[in-house]
């Protein structure tokens, strides 16, 4: 294990990577405050809802939001350019985890991953060559890191692949369905439009979707197949940014491949200046076992994490429960609606909620499928209620379809549920099991 963690490698792809990464921590930050997002998400609406357990990550009041991200976006233009880079991205980290874990109404795979690879570089050695850091103090100069900096990257982007690859492997997207429905609204494109409503493509995509995840860490791992698998990806993470329009994500893990192709390679191309490193040294750190210990807990994790929804009663698909932090990526289409009525406990005076007087437009579209997000809002309205002294229950009633199949009660609408505290690791039996599927005539 030492001479494998510990042997020294050429350091050019990590400081290539960190290139990369903090421009594209500098492009989402500042893009964020430019086509509206830090508006429509965190300024305009009057509640947020946390990831449940972090209700204290309140949005700034005023106009602070836009000053968080800015200061965001400098910290990944430091991440960059490897200027005061510990500090840089040991800020962005805790920055950015904390607006992540401040809303789920814009849920993004690409906002966790971004925490999560944030958190790995502040352990990375990435100021080491071509940085600020590297000029001001020449002793940190090195053109060589131990392996474990690049195996623990490659493991990672590992684990979002295979876990993004295996959850497609239901009914449904083996039919086709969530494909054929995500291309719906895609049909008045440029030239490609029309393949959009052939049945046929809607099943290349889907099945050559699961193929790519699950294959696509093996083709870059074998010099056979390595620029195979580098072009099939270009062509497949472009396709997605151009089709389906999702952020960063697509050019983030193109750049992992860095890691994959011969370090000379990436050198030739980007830094033909920068000697070579080809010594093997293997170097082991005075506290190995503390490096033994992280890393393995980290990736135990990983591995873990994504498969508790097996633990938890009913389909993940329909309850939500085990579906963030998992990979399950433009997994599948839902819809639906929930009416919220208070009753006063004291009084026995029945009021419907209106939800458009508290939530957006695009919270109460999130709201309208995920448990979660009911259960927040019922917990809001209660409070809300207390502060004016009366009490109330909130009881909720609404359909949700899943894949264009009909729509079924997804709450027991005979319990109070602002009554009710979160069950963080087992199902909640408030919600309706999912029923027989049938499929909706309009859907076919």
């Amino acid at each position: 294990m030492e001479k494998f963690l510990f042997r020294h490698i050429d350091n050019t792809p990590l400081i290539v990577f960190r290139i990369i990464f903090g421009l594209l921590l500098f492009l989402e930050s500042i893009g964020a405050i430019f086509t509206g997002w830090v508006t429509r998400t965190l300024v305009e609406p009057k509640f947020t809802f946390n990831f449940i357990g972090f209700e204290f990550l309140q949005p700034l009041p005023g106009n602070g939001m836009y000053f968080y991200y800015f200061i965001m976006g400098v910290f990944g233009f430091c991440v960059m350019i490897g200027y005061r880079y510990r500090l840089a991205i040991i800020s962005f980290f805790v920055l950015w985890s904390a607006t992540y874990l401040m809303q789920k109404s814009s849920y993004n795979n690409h906002y966790y991953l971004t925490a999560l690879l944030s958190f790995i570089m502040i352990f990375q050695p990435a100021n080491n060559y071509l940085s600020f850091d590297a000029k001001r103090k020449p002793e940190l100069k090195s053109i060589s890191v131990p392996f474990w900096t690049s195996l623990l990257l490659m493991c990672q982007i590992g684990v979002v692949y295979f876990y993004g690859g295996i959850a497609k492997i239901y009914p449904d997207w083996l039919n086709a369905i969530p494909v054929k429905l995500f291309l719906s609204s895609k049909i008045d494109y440029p030239l490609i439009g029309s393949l959009f409503t052939k049945e046929w493509f809607h099943y290349f995509l889907s099945y050559s979707g699961i193929f790519f995840d699950i294959l696509i860490i093996p083709l870059l791992l074998s010099r056979k197949t390595r620029f195979f698998g580098f072009a099939l990806s270009v062509f497949f993470h472009l396709f997605n940014a151009i089709i389906f329009q999702v952020g960063i994500f697509p050019f983030l893990t193109l750049s992992f491949a860095v890691f994959f192709f011969d370090a000379k390679i990436i050198r030739n191309i980007f830094l033909k200046r920068k000697p070579f490193y080809d010594e093997n040294e293997i170097i082991p750190p005075k506290r190995k076992n503390y490096y033994y210990l992280l890393i393995g807990t980290y990736l135990t994790i990983q591995l873990l994490l994504p498969l508790r929804h097996w633990l938890i009663k009913e389909n993940v698909l329909w309850t939500e429960e085990g579906h963030r932090l998992s990979w399950r990526m433009m997994l599948r289409s839902k819809s639906g609606y929930q009416s919220f009525t208070v009753i006063d406990k004291t009084s026995q005076k029945a009021e419907s909620i209106n939800l458009s007087d508290y939530l957006t437009h695009k919270q109460i579209g999130a709201l309208s499928t995920k448990p979660d997000m009911i259960w927040q809002f019922a917990q809001r309205l209660k409070k809300e209620a207390a502060k004016n002294g009366h009490d109330i229950a909130v009881y909720v009633k609404g359909k949700v379809g899943v894949n264009g199949h009909d729509k079924q009660p997804l709450i027991n609408d005979t319990i109070d549920i602002a009554s009710l505290k979160w069950q963080y690791f087992k199902h909640s039996d408030w919600l309706l099991p999912y029923q027989k599927k049938t499929v909706n005539s309009k859907s076919k």
